[in-house]
């Protein structure tokens, strides 16, 4: 028996390999298959089933293509109804792989078709969970996806979680190995542990949500805390995942289209496509084609694109660093923006040698910038809440860059401000996103808060959110 964690740090998701006797068992697959049926090949196996945890919100997975190159059938839990063909398995059904078994433990709560993958070693014992987002670690699925679909409160999809893990996970053994979908960083949940692998009896001591004298009532509450919205493009995921989408090979093939500067300026402004700069945040401060949006691929980037650009059918054409065009295209399928029309061929260079406009973004390091708070300078702090109401620079303003559109009335319409985040990533993210909307009197912090605290600029403790500007 093998069994592969495939861990995907930009989306925090974890999709499984499984291997018995010459029989593969995939779970969660990311939108480009290729390398599970590579692992497939070179294990001398053939890959069985495809087991879907859920309808995936923030990814598109790789199911659909999956099942079409290697003949292998996508198994949900039950309740599911996807637009495809595809098993749905009943409450405890089993599927054979190998000389191993996979049963079904049906844990609605997250989503009502969310199941939980039990695999039984060859002598029948119980050896790990798939958990999908019914269980984390350290954190339990969030219950406010599911609600319109399932015609249910939040607070009555997280009894059916509470009810789910009573009875169908926390009575397995303590050695049984917890294989979850997700971990830290990923908008499924809300505090997940670092680690991407662990006991369920060490979960059951470490996990707020397990603990044993938990009330239902005091579950709803603990769970249903603090959830900020979801991306907005959550719901077109999972649209994406339970109708279908484009051929993976057919969205790389347009989109690593190289463009030379006339033609990528001609598709612009026919097509009203975003321009998405992936490189990284100082080369883009140096250089940029004007009214580009810059999201770098260094970053957290597919999450940070689902949840700025929202519209996954917006066209798309890139400027990135050069041999990075595949992985970029590759990277925004993961999330559903399948429209990109190609990128700029020879980047900002080629785009300066035809004679092109360029922008750039003005930015100072943290002693300069300590300066300029000493003399009252307006400051935008775009890092979350939560950041800033552990400490701040006094007197700043709190603009998160995932709610920015939000905040714009709040910034000057003529008076130079400065902008910063907590390394320097998103606040030139932001910068972007003014520069686009015609505000051009903004002046980023190179290095964010962590350089900004090391020359001692005046900062304030915690503060309750209610005193929050």
């Amino acid at each position: 028996m093998k069994i592969e964690q495939i861990y995907t740090g930009c989306l925090a998701q974890g999709a499984y390999y499984i291997e018995s006797e010459g029989e593969a068992a995939i779970i969660d697959p990311l939108r480009e298959v290729k390398p599970y049926i590579k692992k497939a090949e070179e294990d001398g196996a053939k890959i069985k089933y495809i087991f879907e945890t859920h309808f995936h919100a923030d990814f598109v997975s790789g199911h659909v293509t999956l099942s079409k190159e290697t003949g292998a059938p996508i198994v949900y839990g039950p309740t599911a109804k996807p637009s495809f063909d595809a098993i749905i398995a009943e409450d405890g059904q089993e599927f054979k792989l190998g000389k191993i078994t996979i049963k079904v433990l049906h844990t609605p709560g997250h989503t009502m078709e969310s199941s939980t993958f039990l695999l039984k070693d060859e002598n029948g014992k119980d050896h790990a969970i798939f958990s999908g987002d019914t269980l984390f670690l350290g954190d339990v699925g969030r219950p406010d996806l599911a609600q319109k679909a399932a015609h249910m409160t939040q607070e009555e999809l997280a009894g059916t979680l509470f009810d789910s893990l009573r009875n169908k996970i926390m009575p397995l053994a303590d050695d049984v190995i917890v294989y979850p979908a997700h971990g830290a960083g990923s908008a499924c949940g809300k505090n997940m542990m670092k680690e991407t692998v662990d006991t369920l009896g060490n979960q059951k001591k470490m996990n707020y949500a397990l603990r044993a004298d938990m009330t239902k009532k005091e579950f709803v509450e603990e769970v249903t805390e603090g959830l900020l919205p979801p991306p907005q493009y959550f719901p077109l995921n999972v649209k994406l995942n339970k109708e279908g989408y484009e051929d993976i090979d057919t969205v790389l093939e347009r989109g690593t289209q190289a463009l030379s500067p006339d033609a990528f300026e001609v598709a612009a402004n026919e097509t009203g496509a975003i321009i998405l700069d992936v490189r990284h945040q100082d080369d883009f401060a140096k250089g940029h084609v004007p009214r580009s949006i810059f999201i770098g691929l260094d970053g957290s980037f597919a999450p940070w694109v689902g949840a700025l650009i929202a519209d996954v059918s917006q066209p798309i054409l890139l400027v990135t660093p050069e041999g990075k065009e595949e992985e970029t295209v590759t990277r925004l399928s993961r999330v559903g923006f399948d429209k990109t029309l190609g990128y700029l061929k020879g980047g900002i260079d080629a785009w300066k040698e035809a004679g092109k406009e360029i922008d750039t973004v003005v930015n100072v390091n943290a002693e300069q910038f300590k300066q300029k708070v000493d003399e009252g300078v307006p400051v935008f702090d775009v890092r979350k809440e939560s950041e800033f109401n552990a400490e701040h620079v006094v007197d700043a303003h709190l603009t998160p860059l995932d709610y920015l559109n939000d905040h714009i009335a709040e910034f000057p319409e003529e008076e130079t401000f400065y902008i910063h985040c907590r390394s320097g990533y998103r606040s030139m993210v932001a910068a972007s996103i003014l520069k686009g909307r015609g505000i051009h009197n903004l002046v980023d912090v190179s290095g964010g808060f962590e350089d900004i605290k090391k020359v001692g600029t005046p900062v304030t403790d915690y503060v309750c959110p209610t005193t929050l500007k």
